[in-house]
């Protein structure tokens, strides 16, 4: 069966704007209407987007998730299995997180005896640290991992905080520049510290740059990150990183 994009957007729960993002960076491109030049999605392309977002779960880049889609070597089915394993993890960690909170119910309204370190014990990153071993085993050879992966390694808790610290300073100063235009000398001298701040952890490209940018308002992980500086800070974030794609591509 194939589907016009606002019925693809209404069964996969995503927005029409993230569909045509997908369509325009490379990641998610359907056939058109020969008539009237519609994006026709077919059972292909609900696969791919399946794919997609199974991926963008586990937090890989569009960059990433594009090379690997592209891989002459993929295998979807084993993807799938891939993804199941994580799935079960993740619901493992999941189960243990809901005994806690049940435990930790009966302990406040003095219903059940509860010993202190049982407040913690769902709190282990074994499950975790598994679960990114999965990813590492299986998608471990795309470069923004690998070179992120390096950095951290290499890194004192020293090192680690002055770059927390870094960040947190940009996301300070972007807030109080919200008011201004994102086309701003202001906004845009942030937007590159901002850029350049990545390669704290890997090298960056524009490409990988815009795909960051449409993940600040699309991941409600991110978009709560910076609304906690000032609300509608996201946004614009994602707008002022657009811009910043838009007018330097030509420049790298």
């Amino acid at each position: 069966m194939n589907y016009t994009i606002k019925e693809l957007s209404d069964i996969a729960n995503i927005t029409i704007r993230t569909l045509h993002h997908y369509d325009k960076v490379g990641l998610l491109s359907p056939k058109r209407d020969s008539s009237n030049r519609y994006r026709i999605y077919g059972e292909d392309d609900l696969l791919r987007l399946q794919q997609i977002l199974f991926f963008r779960e586990l937090d890989f880049s569009l960059i990433d998730i594009k090379n690997i889609l592209s891989d002459e070597n993929f295998d979807i089915v084993k993807s799938m299995e891939d993804h199941k394993k994580m799935i079960l993890l993740k619901r493992k960690r999941l189960d243990k997180l809901l005994k806690t909170i049940n435990k930790t119910i009966n302990k406040v309204t003095k219903k059940k005896f509860m010993k202190d370190e049982e407040l913690y014990e769902s709190f282990t990153t074994e499950e975790m640290e598994q679960l990114a071993k999965e990813a590492k085993d299986r998608w471990g050879h795309t470069s923004a991992y690998k070179q992120s992966e390096k950095k951290m390694r290499s890194m004192t808790k020293e090192q680690m905080n002055v770059i927390k610290k870094e960040g947190d300073e940009i996301s300070r100063k972007a807030a109080a520049l919200m008011g201004r235009n994102v086309n701003d000398k202001d906004v845009q001298s942030v937007i590159d510290l901002h850029y350049k701040h990545l390669s704290n952890f890997y090298t960056p490209n524009l490409e990988m740059y815009k795909g960051l940018a449409e993940m600040y308002i699309n991941d409600t992980r991110f978009t709560k990150y910076f609304e906690k500086y000032k609300k509608g800070l996201a946004q614009f974030m994602h707008d002022a990183m657009i811009w910043f794609v838009e007018n330097n591509k030509f420049s790298n």
